[in-house]
């Protein structure tokens, strides 16, 4: 869940281009405003903010190409994750803030991490850091089942019914320290841990499939932190291969053992 950090102008050039003129509109009436605008609305900017944000020139190499990773952003209405004040900000490529001092990631963090899993129709994916169960909801779109856990209860409480009531069936949440995993669940094809760790969690890889993929950010608290790509060979839990993807922020992994 990485941290908020961008301004509204981008947003009001949005509106702009939809036909929405609300630039000297009070904030209030830009909310009412969005929401009657329809759904249809909503659907352009998630072909948008694909379009632009994820697969488009601004990343490069590292943009995202995985068109099932993509046809699932398409999918998935960010803007129900986010509060009702938020909502005009939804598919702007930033962090959002959730309450407890986390945020709903940027959406080009969520799909390159969600591309990096490399997440197949059959596998079993585990999220450490449920948050506003966004990402949860865009692997439920990729994968089999998947398991989700958050130690904020008030959030985990939140998400449990926000992905029920949007119909990702095949969510399960769970209350508690996700820096041992969910071994009863285990093994998983596809771990992602959405806060970062001062190092990598062995539980972790403990319950993580030989030829499996954890994602994690690995850093300091508040400062920039590297995103990793974890491969786990056949030969156990110290058979890894450790792959450095790029600069990010997040916010810390809560956990009794992480020190955090």
């Amino acid at each position: 869940m990485s941290r908020l950090n961008e301004s509204r102008s981008t947003t009001l050039q949005r509106f702009r281009k939809l036909g929405l003129r609300c630039a000297l509109a009070p904030f209030a009436f830009v909310v009412v405003l969005f929401a009657q605008s329809g759904e249809e609305n909503f659907r352009k900017l998630r072909e948008e903010m694909v379009r632009t944000q994820l697969g488009g020139s601004r990343w490069g190499a590292q943009a995202v190409r995985e068109p099932r990773v993509l046809e699932a952003f398409r999918q998935v209405p960010r803007h129900r994750f986010v509060s009702e004040a938020l909502v005009p900000y939804a598919y702007e490529d930033r962090p959002l803030p959730i309450g407890y001092g986390q945020t709903i990631s940027q959406p080009y963090i969520v799909a390159k991490m969600t591309e990096l899993l490399e997440p197949g129709k059959s596998h079993r994916a585990l999220e450490i850091g449920t948050g506003s169960g966004y990402q949860a909801a865009i692997l439920s779109q990729l994968v089999s089942d998947v398991y989700t856990i958050d130690i904020i209860e008030p959030l985990g409480v939140t998400a449990r019914e926000r992905l029920a009531t949007l119909g990702h069936k095949n969510v399960e949440v769970r209350i508690g320290d996700g820096y041992y995993g969910w071994s009863e669940k285990a093994p998983f094809d596809c771990i992602v841990v959405t806060a970062a760790a001062n190092h990598i969690p062995p539980p972790l890889i403990e319950q993580l499939k030989p030829g499996g993929r954890l994602v994690v950010a690995i850093g300091n608290p508040f400062q920039t932190q590297r995103l990793l790509l974890v491969t786990k060979g056949s030969k156990g839990p110290r058979d890894i291969r450790v792959q450095d993807i790029m600069p990010v922020s997040f916010v810390p992994l809560l956990s009794g053992s992480s020190g955090q």
